[in-house]
């Protein structure tokens, strides 16, 4: 099974932002700043600094593939980089 790319998981992002998908905040992750969302069966670990979207950590698909952010990644591989500024504020709000 291939693993998910960067704009698969943006693509889900978007959608929610646009509110063509749902979107629910799940819980609080264990880690501190780390959120978990589901986006119509997308699973995402969001890393969010004072309400703020910094990064996406790591993304499953319905069907089980995933992505993780790895940090030595160049800039443009982290869905969250992909949005627009209009798209990350409308996320952020919803993570509310």
């Amino acid at each position: 099974m291939p693993a998910l790319t960067a704009r698969e998981v943006y693509q889900q992002l978007r959608d929610a932002a646009q509110g063509i998908r749902a979107f629910e905040r799940v819980d609080q992750s264990p880690e501190p700043g780390h959120v978990r969302v589901d986006i119509d069966g997308w699973r995402l670990v969001l890393d969010v600094d004072d309400k703020h979207l910094r990064h996406c950590l790591h993304g499953q698909s319905p069907e089980g593939r995933e992505w993780a952010l790895d940090n030595g990644q160049r800039f443009g591989t982290d869905p969250v980089s992909l949005l627009s500024t209009w798209e990350l504020a409308q996320i952020e709000r919803l993570l509310g």
